[in-house]
């Protein structure tokens, strides 16, 4: 397993990028590039459990930790993709103290969460590496919560104080439309929300995580307290990419 809890925890700055087009070359692409971390994408992302096994093996073949964001706060989704072998996983919509306890306890092995113990599967080597692994995974695996409710800026304190909870990671897009208003990131109401986003995660030892627009935002962001930051995507990059290759084109369009 590789690990970037402590790091996360310490307040290290970590860089990550999304993919979401189901595809092991990307993943494996952008773990070479340097990243610390990557998120596969089940949640709006083109590829789902059939595509995670080789995804996860492409991360391995690399420095990087595979985050996995999953569909939905089920305790069955988190116990499928840990015992494919992720690093951590990425919960979507988690807007009430209820459910960052649902997550945290999801993620651990009892006597401290939920999780169900099997021995055969890939993050225990398939029975080789199970009392090691079960010793360590409760320590080691990294709890990032998504922050994308106008309820849950209501109640950042409490769910920052939950024991398991490692990362609030801002979700701009779904929570500026939670917030009435869509896309307005200069808003001074949005504004707000993440400098209450990155006060939380101070108070408590926790650290705040966030999906920059852009290149030049990281600056910014971190001297605003983000410590566990993405930038781009695969789709994003291939789309803008191809995009930017048709436009070659254009001239020649009107020919004739």
């Amino acid at each position: 397993m590789k690990s970037i809890r402590e790091r996360a925890l310490a307040g290290d700055v970590l860089a990550g990028t999304f993919c979401n087009l189901g595809s092991s070359l990307t993943v494996e692409i952008a773990g070479r590039a340097g990243f610390d971390w990557i998120l596969i994408d089940l949640e709006h992302g083109a590829g789902d459990f059939d595509c995670l096994v080789p995804q996860l093996q492409a991360a391995g073949a690399t420095p990087a930790a595979p985050i996995v964001r999953i569909a939905w706060n089920e305790a069955t989704r988190f116990k499928r993709v840990l015992d494919l072998g992720a690093s951590g996983i990425m919960v979507p919509h988690v807007s009430s103290t209820a459910d960052a306890r649902l997550a945290a306890a999801s993620m651990r092995y009892p006597p401290h969460g939920i999780r169900g113990a099997a021995a055969m599967n890939r993050a225990c080597g398939f029975g080789f590496e199970f009392d090691e692994y079960f010793r360590v995974a409760n320590d080691l695996l990294l709890t990032v919560v998504m922050v994308e409710t106008a309820e849950a800026i209501d109640n950042l304190d409490a769910i920052a104080a939950v024991d398991g909870v490692d990362v609030l990671f801002v979700g701009p897009l779904d929570l500026s439309i939670s917030m009435g208003i869509p896309k307005q990131y200069e808003q001074p109401r949005f504004r707000e929300a993440l400098d209450k986003v990155a006060t939380a995660c101070r108070g408590a030892g926790k650290a705040a995580g966030i999906h920059a627009a852009r290149p030049e935002q990281i600056g910014e962001l971190v001297d605003e307290g983000f410590r566990f930051l993405a930038l781009g995507s695969d789709g994003n990059l291939v789309a803008g990419g191809m995009k930017n290759l048709y436009s070659a084109f254009d001239q020649y369009k009107q020919v004739g």
